[in-house]
């Protein structure tokens, strides 16, 4: 294909990944004109090709992270425990090939950074979860990493000389260039914090949880300090693990996204010994599922509940202005919750609404409704200044009151069309012309 012709299809290049049907001749063509050859890309791995009108530009090979590395490690910072545990949030680069007809300036860094683009969200659809670094190694002999650098990759230096063979390492002479590139702004903050961060953070599309590396855990105020007002109710021969220890794991998981008990026990497995001692532990081992299951069964929950509640609430006001704190009321009904003969469980709760967070929350009496609840829901709380959200069925006058003399903060409720008397109010008012126009 003339130079001309060429140029003007790399304004259609796309990178995706390869099909199950095109894999023989991707082995192919990178065993054919890479000067490697093609083997094996050891543990999880992703091939990908770019294309300029279904023509063949490039190809792209992605496998596990590199086991030991120490300019990535020293450059991370993290401890050798910690790695181990964070490796598979890191992908490396074993495999590059621009095709032979296809050698044009500016060509292969721009593969590379579209590639880099859907990297991460492809690896989360295959593996189950995204990555927050990637790295490569390019032969010292042979090459300086100029596309790679292009596309912003940065060098961290060169590697021994040594590489893997069976258990053990052998030097074979050849340094390479360490290059690095992360997916993330934070991506190092992430692979070395105490907790993973938010799964929003990795790429996940779900709510947003609360970073908990920045909430305070320790000192006056911390979480810890606060759970220490609660009565254990077990018996103390045989305890292993302290109530502050399982319910500061529990709370902390259930922020993270954990859902069940079995979440919480494997979020609690990823734990270090130094977060394990921040919670409260002196063991080696988190505690196991039927201890988080057997515990929170038997402890009180709405004494829990309030103390936690009031950490979060006492979190929000610290990390966030009054006049920003938006609090939404809402009720919800627990499935599987009534026993024979009862209605199932009704909770009135307020939650910090950027935060999705719950800092209150009562049951509503079977034999009424969610509007008499809403004081006693937000009598404990200190909401001044706040903006206080709600549906139609609590645009009441007493609840309206109640907010804004009592509780000193501001609400925002909704008018339905049957609500007849506030509706005629609202049209004396005129509100047509409110805001005036520009």
């Amino acid at each position: 294909m003339a130079e001309a012709g060429i140029r003007a299809n790399v304004a259609s290049l796309t990178v995706r990944p390869v099909r199950c049907e095109e894999r023989a001749r991707w082995r192919e063509l990178m065993n054919a004109h890479h000067y490697l050859g093609f083997r094996p890309i050891v543990g999880q791995s992703l091939w990908y090709v770019a294309t300029c009108e279904e023509q063949w530009v490039a190809l792209l090979g992605w496998g596990a992270a590199a086991l030991k590395c120490a300019p990535r490690d020293a450059w991370i910072g993290w401890r050798p425990a910690l790695k181990f545990r964070r490796l598979y949030l890191l992908a490396n680069n074993v495999r590059f090939l621009i095709l032979p007809e296809w050698h044009l300036p500016n060509l292969a860094s721009r593969v590379l950074a579209l590639n880099l683009r859907r990297l991460s969200q492809d690896w989360e659809r295959y593996y189950g979860h995204p990555l927050l670094l990637v790295e490569t190694f390019a032969d010292a002999a042979r090459f300086r990493g100029t596309c790679y650098r292009a596309a912003g990759w940065q060098v961290l230096g060169t590697t021994r000389g040594f590489g893997k063979h069976g258990p053990g390492y052998v030097a074979h002479g050849q340094p390479k260039w360490v290059l690095v590139h992360p997916l993330l702004p934070q991506a190092r903050e992430s692979l070395t914090a105490a907790f993973l961060p938010p799964c929003h953070c990795l790429g996940k599309e779900t709510l947003p949880m609360i970073d908990l590396n920045r909430l305070p855990l320790e000192g006056e105020g911390g979480l810890i300090e606060m759970l220490r007002t609660l009565v254990d109710p077990r018996k103390p021969r045989g305890v292993r693990h302290p109530l502050v220890t399982v319910v500061a794991i529990s709370v902390c998981a259930a922020l993270s996204g954990a859902r069940s008990f079995q979440a919480i026990a494997e979020w609690a497995k990823d734990l270090s010994r130094d977060t394990l001692r921040r919670l409260g532990s002196q063991r080696w081992h988190p505690p196991s599922e039927p201890t988080i299951r057997r515990f929170l069964g038997e402890a009180d929950a709405e004494t829990v509940d309030k103390v936690v509640a009031a950490w979060l609430e006492r979190e929000s006001k610290r990390s966030k202005r009054d006049k920003d704190r938006i609090i939404s009321i809402d009720g919800k009904t627990l499935k599987a919750s009534a026993g024979k003969g009862e209605r199932q469980v009704h909770l009135l709760s307020a939650f910090l609404h950027h935060q999705q967070v719950v800092i209150a929350q009562v049951q509503v009496d079977t034999k009424s409704n969610e509007i008499p609840a809403v004081e006693p829901l937000l009598k404990p709380l200190d909401i001044q200044g706040a903006v206080v959200t709600a549906d139609a069925m609590h645009t009441q006058k007493d609840t309206a009151t109640f907010i804004v003399t009592e509780k000193k903060a501001d609400y925002f409720f909704t008018v339905k069309d049957n609500q007849e008397t506030i509706n005629n109010d609202i049209k004396l008012l005129q509100m047509e012309a409110f805001p005036p126009s520009v």
